[in-house]
């Protein structure tokens, strides 16, 4: 079983920044593929990005393409989604996942972390 740790959420300005943090529990990290997802009130859940288990490649969402980065600490077993120029929009609760490498679908999810980006 793997078990997800969010922390970092929290209120921030318009145009300011913030860095999550999910940690592991798994003694396999180093193997996993880790990805954050968001959802809205009401609304389905979004991909915001994903790293692979080396951690040499990352994918982003259009949408925070840009503002958003993604990085890993194997020694740390943690893996951090880095945010830039927030907006607005950006307000909702952010969701780390992981996965195994190959797996198509994320069976391992976090609590949750909320975000607030005031205008």
């Amino acid at each position: 079983q793997v078990q997800l740790v969010e922390s970092g959420g929290g209120l921030v300005q318009a145009g300011g920044s913030l860095t999550l943090s999910c940690t592991t529990s798994a003694s396999t990290f180093s193997y996993l593929v880790m990805g954050w997802f968001r959802q809205a009130p009401g609304k389905e859940r979004e991909f915001v990005g994903a790293i692979t288990a080396s951690g040499y490649n990352t994918a982003l969402a259009d949408s925070v393409k840009g503002r958003f980065t993604i990085s890993k600490d194997d020694a740390k077993s943690t893996v951090y989604l880095q945010m830039y120029s927030l907006k607005p929009e950006d307000t909702v609760v952010y969701y780390c996942a992981a996965k195994r490498r190959g797996a198509a679908d994320y069976p391992y999810w976090g609590q949750g972390t909320q975000v607030t980006v005031s205008s």
